[in-house]
């Protein structure tokens, strides 16, 4: 009896990227996060950065096909893409490799580089053309690369429509999708065309230069989706979404053309558990301690707070706080409910500006100000600095939430650039004066927090 593997399985068959960009470096982190063991068949290696392709070494066309037969018969290939094959006799024995086994394939016509270098010799582009593009289950031009394939200017949605059809139609592929990457407009639209249908899969234009290897990952996304058994539009579908948040969280390496985040995929979702997991037990640590902190309790409140790491946090969505504030009850705390995003803008913002300065100061919690606390901050050694609200400039005074970005900012450059454990909001008329604890954790901040409780009893 045949046994059921414990995870699908996709093989690229590409270039190597030695920055990590591209190639089958971006091909095996997206399949990773998208759920299927990765494999691959090296077909060139590239010496290549975010700016230029110094080099480039072609592996022997029988070590190419060997790699995928040592994997298909072994391991077994649920479906494969192509990236770049460089040169006619690659093209031939992968043509020829892949009819041997009949996986599903996913074809991403790939000639020429983010830095502009060509991947494809020019002699190649027909081979590529009458080899690979029938071999297609979906091949996956950019707009310039669906020009070369079909023939035709593509400037406007419909060209690229025209282009999608030529390409199945004419050339033998199963499915062309048209990326919109390159084509004019508000959005970003696919086009997809696919057993006599069109579809269009949109997203938001993103100006971002943070796009290296968004091919690559957009193709190997579509095979990780038929590895699991989806079908064509439902996996196209999913891998828009994919490359969108990809781009979209893209890293600024190097100073060209940064890589596209694969990883932001399964990260986000897992980072966003380990941030709530962390509060709760932060919040655990304060109730053990109930009596002591609740002397450090301001009349506006406490809340704590704790941001996704870079690059994922950007806005006070992207931080962590308790909804309603902690309060006090006598001499307890009071906690109204679990944590959640979003719950606390005020100390979201004082966090996500520390972490301009330090990515990893990423908590923070507000206890009440006055001498005693000073002192108690003193005794412990822990570093401190302050802004004063008399000091606040007239435009950020009028300018909604501007004055804790204001503040927070001030206070750090007082303290030399480097994020203290103490930032001192002085208050002004109406505005109660307030201590910012920060720490690279919630636990490490409600750490701090309750040693001043308790040298605050022993003032």
């Amino acid at each position: 009896m045949k046994h059921r593997k414990p995870m699908p399985t996709a093989l690229t068959i590409a270039g190597s990227d030695s920055g990590g960009g591209a190639g089958i470096q971006a091909d095996l982190k997206t399949f990773a996060v998208m759920g299927v063991h990765g494999m691959s068949a090296i077909t060139s290696i590239t010496a290549q950065n975010t700016r230029e392709v110094r080099a480039i070494h072609d592996i022997p066309p029988e070590v190419v096909a060997a790699q995928i037969e040592a994997v298909a018969d072994d391991i077994g290939v649920d479906s494969a893409k192509t990236g770049m094959l460089s040169n006619s006799s690659i093209i031939r024995v992968v043509a020829k490799t892949v009819d041997k086994y009949g996986f599903p394939l996913v074809v991403d016509p790939v000639m020429i580089a983010k830095s502009g270098a060509p991947l494809l010799r020019e002699d190649s582009i027909d081979a590529l053309i009458r080899e690979m593009v029938p071999r297609a289950t979906v091949i996956t031009p950019n707009r310039m690369e669906a020009e070369r394939l079909s023939g035709l200017t593509i400037r406007t949605l419909s060209d690229a429509r025209e282009a999608a059809k030529v390409i199945v139609e004419e050339l033998g592929a199963g499915a062309s999708i048209v990326k919109g990457g390159h084509i004019e407009g508000r959005e970003s639209v696919d086009i997809l065309y696919y057993k006599g249908e069109f579809y269009e899969f949109k997203a938001p234009r993103l100006h971002k230069k943070t796009d290296h290897g968004t091919g690559c990952a957009f193709s190997a996304a579509i095979a990780a989706g038929l590895a699991k058994g989806r079908g064509v539009v439902e996996a196209v579908r999913v891998a828009k979404q994919f490359i969108t948040m990809a781009v979209d969280y893209g890293l600024e390496l190097g100073g060209g053309h940064g890589p596209v985040n694969p990883v932001a995929w399964t990260a986000i979702p897992a980072e966003r558990y380990n941030v709530l997991l962390e509060l709760e037990g932060a919040i655990e640590i304060l109730k053990n301690n109930s009596r002591v902190v609740a002397k450090l309790i301001p009349e506006v409140q406490t809340n704590i707070v704790m941001a996704l790491p870079k690059p994922y946090a950007r806005t006070p969505l992207d931080v962590a706080g308790i909804p309603g504030r902690i309060g006090r009850f006598k001499d307890m705390i009071t906690i109204p409910g679990k944590p959640e995003f979003g719950a606390s803008s005020h100390m979201a913002r004082a966090v996500l500006t520390a972490m301009e300065f330090d990515p990893e100061m990423r908590s923070a919690i507000n206890i009440k100000y006055d001498g005693e606390v000073r002192e108690a901050v003193e005794r412990l050694g822990y570093t401190w600095s302050y802004y004063d609200r008399r000091e606040e400039p007239e435009e950020v005074r009028r300018a909604e939430g501007a004055t804790i970005p204001w503040g927070v900012r001030v206070a750090i450059e007082r303290a030399g650039g480097v994020v203290p454990d103490v930032i001192y909001d002085y208050g002004a008329h109406g505005k109660e004066p307030i201590t910012k604890i920060y720490g690279r954790n919630a636990r490490e901040v409600v750490e701090k927090t309750v040693k001043i409780g308790f040298e605050l009893g022993r003032l």
